[in-house]
């Protein structure tokens, strides 16, 4: 694991946590899926919900990866605008996704109806806000691009954004009703829940060993089972292990971390964030922040905390919260958790046609909405025999050149703009 996840707010405060054994034995499915985050489960889901016998494998617990990591806000649409996502894919395939991905969080939101997930659903937008009048220029363009494919958006003044959000110091926002927050780990390990129900088997603490194929069939080994299925997903994102057979695909790894204060007083509640929209900056160094249903600012920020000089980022976080919320300078911030994200270089997320099997991976910071949209359809597109409900086209290779030193470098100009930032 990359952080302890002892302390992280998700981890303390899901009422979703379903029991899952792990693998011994023999097992035979139509499809296996390795991987339990939003992907993993979504596929599940859908797959036993079309009659299908599946299984799915965890390394660790469900959640553990990413998905219980997360930030929480379920955004419509990618970091990438949709003239930047049509730029890399084509016109066509372009505003296909873009089209796909608005409709993302009502994908979301209504399987956490549906099957009464407990995830503090919230979906009352999000507040994609200008951190200084230079960001604000870049919500306008982004405002103009969203509104020429029909995404109702609305553009907010700096006065307009800091009534929203309660802090002097945005400079306006883009404001997208399609979205909202919710209780990342929770969500995630409810979808488990209902892939369960469904009749899929979910096993935890089973992580795939070797991976083979014998022209008809997958053979995956744990170590204490095996299991052969007919198609494979493959579901691993940021958080893909060495696997015997099996070469995953290079991502660009970068991290994000978060912290929480307690409780906020009803006073400070009905001026900070009232209406609970979450919130991103337009920062190169991204920040976020947004409540809990307790009433908690949860904060957060680009970085990992797991080497020697991850204390420019625990350092420069109260001073953030300060130059967001002044009435907040005094607060404890508790938890500190991190996670890992996989980029690719265009920020797009990608699918590998695997000759009986699909990987998707490369979400770019964005996993609830196109996780869960990625993994219902590769489920889809496997059981049909139908790719045409992909959202992307499959690849039949991929790779990053230097992916690690990429890697390096994000994390090292995070270092460096904590060190000076909010000073």
């Amino acid at each position: 694991m990359t952080s302890d996840l002892a302390s992280c707010l998700w981890h303390q405060t899901c009422q979703e946590n379903p029991a899952f054994p792990e693998l011994i034995g023999e097992a035979v499915a139509d499809l296996v899926v390795i991987g339990g985050g939003y992907t993993g489960c979504s596929a599940a889901l859908k797959a036993a919900e079309m009659g299908a016998s599946v299984c799915l494998i965890e390394a660790e617990e469900i959640g553990s990866g990413g998905s219980g990591r997360n930030v929480g806000l379920v955004n419509a649409g990618l970091w990438l605008p949709p003239e930047g996502i049509s730029a890399e894919l084509g016109m066509e395939t372009g505003s296909r996704l873009s089209q796909l991905l608005g409709c993302a969080p009502q994908m979301v939101f209504s399987l956490i109806e549906k099957h009464a997930i407990q995830c503090e659903p919230e979906r009352n937008g999000t507040l994609h806000c200008a951190h200084a009048p230079s960001g604000l220029k870049d919500l306008q363009r982004r405002h103009g691009q969203l509104r020429a494919i029909g995404a109702p958006v609305e553009l907010l003044s700096r006065d307009e954004a800091v009534h929203r959000t309660g802090s002097k110091a945005v400079h306006g926002a883009l404001f997208d009703p399609r979205a909202g927050t919710i209780q990342p780990l929770a969500y995630v390990r409810g979808l488990a829940r209902a892939a369960a129900a469904a009749g899929a088997q979910l096993h935890s603490n089973a992580p795939a060993v070797t991976i083979s194929r014998d022209g008809t069939s997958w053979q995956v080994t744990t170590p204490r089972g095996s299991l052969r299925a007919k198609h494979l997903i493959m579901a691993t994102n940021a958080y893909a292990s060495q696997i015997a057979g099996y070469g995953a695909p290079q991502v660009i790894p970068v991290h994000y971390f978060q912290a929480s204060t307690d409780p906020l007083p009803a006073a400070l509640l009905d001026k900070l964030l009232p209406n609970k929209e979450g919130c991103w900056d337009t920062a190169l160094v991204m920040s976020s922040w947004r409540l809990d249903q307790a009433g908690r600012l949860v904060i957060g920020g680009m970085g990992a905390l797991n080497h020697f000089g991850s204390a420019l980022h625990r350092n420069w976080l109260p001073r953030k919260l300060a130059a967001l919320y002044p009435e907040l300078k005094d607060a404890r911030l508790h938890g500190h958790w991190h996670g890992r994200i996989a980029m690719t270089t265009e920020h797009l997320p990608k699918i590998l046609d695997l000759n009986g099997g699909l990987a998707c991976f490369g979400y770019s910071g964005r996993g609830i909405g196109p996780g869960t949209l990625f993994g219902t359809a590769m489920a889809e597109a496997l059981l049909t025999g139908d790719q045409s409900c992909l959202p992307v086209p499959p690849a039949k290779g991929h790779a990053i050149p230097f992916a690690g030193l990429r890697s390096a470098y994000y994390e090292a100009g995070a270092s460096l703009t904590h060190l000076i930032s909010d000073r």
